[in-house]
């Protein structure tokens, strides 16, 4: 048995929210002690590096993905009263209905949704496949849909809380190797712009995260040079410091994702010549 770790049982974090220079759209976050975080996609990746960094916060995590073994290691390293284990296909309303249920019958709520679940495939014009492109969306855009439809109508109640949906860079523009990867996530993007304009008054907030390349199961099918790739706790800590500091928009690497950003303002041509100049396919 693993020795299980023990969260800080003080009332704060050790480290308060980052500075940030742009203006927050959702209130800051003071302490992530004792909230209730459902972590959909937790088994691996962005997902499980989350999962660690909020239960080393003294947040309640509950984990839901489909390989429950995955779900189990991360579970045994916690206080049992810490974690909750609930198996859940992200395409499956249902699965993720009984999960959602779960955790509130046990805690009675969640304080954020975080969903990370997701699949990337590389693929291009000459080896498109539909088949493969409706399970990236079914997962990626839907899947995210079907858990905000579960827990929506509590937030609104309520009046608090937060939903954070990992999306991506390559929802930005049209990037190498991402024939279907990248059109779900920029109706990733797209939901959380429109999702936030109607939360905000229900004092809800939204999270939109846009990563760059994270070294991942996901990523490690490429077969061109990822430019400034971070490793997984790298993405987590982005990714609680935005939500700490109540940003909207949390986008990282900065050195990679603002150029992408600046590359969106561009005609074209000059688009597509650097692209092609920067990321080596």
């Amino acid at each position: 048995m693993n020795q299980k770790h023990s969260a800080a049982h003080s009332g704060t974090d050790a480290k308060a929210p980052k500075e940030t220079s742009q203006m927050a759209l959702n209130q800051r976050v003071i302490s992530f002690y004792n909230k209730r975080i459902w972590i959909i996609g937790a088994s691996s990746g962005i997902g499980e590096a989350c999962a660690q960094a909020f239960l080393s916060h003294g947040a309640k995590v509950a984990l839901s993905a489909r390989r429950i073994d995955k779900l189990k290691a991360i579970q045994d390293k916690w206080p049992a009263d810490q974690t909750l284990c609930l198996p859940a296909n992200a395409q499956s309303n249902d699965e993720l209905s009984t999960a959602y249920q779960s955790i509130k019958q046990t805690w009675g709520g969640i304080d954020l949704l975080l969903y990370v679940s997701g699949i990337y495939e590389p693929m291009r014009a000459d080896n498109f496949d539909l088949a493969k492109a409706t399970d990236i969306i079914n997962t990626n855009i839907i899947g995210a849909m079907s858990a905000c439809s579960i827990t929506l109508p509590d937030f609104i109640q309520q009046q608090s809380g937060g939903i954070a949906i990992v999306s991506s860079v390559a929802g930005y523009s049209g990037l190498p190797q991402s024939l279907a990867y990248g059109p779900s996530k920029a109706a990733m993007i797209n939901f959380c712009e429109t999702l936030y304009y109607d939360l905000k008054p229900k004092n809800v907030a939204v999270y939109m995260i846009n990563p760059g390349f994270v070294s991942t199961e996901a990523t490690a099918k490429n077969d061109f040079e990822m430019p400034a790739l971070i490793t997984t706790e790298q993405a987590a800590t982005e990714i609680l410091d935005g939500i700490q500091a109540g940003e909207f928009d949390i986008h990282f690497p900065k050195r990679f994702s603002y150029f992408l950003k600046f590359l969106r303002l561009l005609p074209y041509p000059i688009y597509f010549f650097l692209i092609k100049k920067f990321i080596k396919i």
